[in-house]
C-alpha cells in the first residue's frame, strides 16, 4: 500500500480503514505517508461512505456471485477505465479523471 501511494503522499491526508488485518501495519503506512490513520467502528459501514458507494460501482462489474479468480486484468481495466470516466453529482457532473489530473498528480502505471 505504501509503494501505491507513495507517488501521491501529497494529496493523501486521511486514510479510514476497517479493522482487517490488511491494516495490521497501520502504524508505519501513516509514518512513511505522513498521513493521518483513523478506523471506521465495526459494524458501521457509513462511516466510510465513500468506500461503501465504490464497492457499489465496482459491483456492477462484478456481481457478489462472480469469482473473482475468473476476472482478468482486461476485465479489471475495462471497469476502472469506466468508473474513472464516469461523471458523479458530488463531483460536479466531473469525472474523477477529470478532478484528478487537474489537481496536478501525474498517474503512474
Amino acid at each position: 500500500m505504501i509503494a501505491l501511494l507513495k507517488p501521491y503522499r501529497k494529496k493523501v491526508h486521511t486514510i479510514t480503514s476497517d479493522n482487517g488485518r490488511e491494516f495490521a501495519g497501520h502504524e508505519e503506512i501513516a509514518k512513511k505517508l505522513k498521513a493521518n490513520f483513523y478506523f471506521a467502528h465495526p459494524y458501521s459501514s457509513w462511516e466510510r461512505g465513500t468506500n461503501e458507494n465504490t464497492n457499489g460501482l465496482i459491483r456492477q462489474y462484478f456481481p457478489k456471485n462472480r469469482d473473482f479468480t475468473t476476472i482478468t486484468q482486461q476485465e479489471i481495466d475495462m471497469a476502472m477505465f469506466r468508473l474513472n470516466n464516469r461523471p458523479r453529482k458530488r463531483l460536479e457532473y466531473k469525472t474523477p479523471s477529470q478532478v484528478f489530473f487537474k489537481s496536478g498528480v501525474a498517474l503512474q502505471t
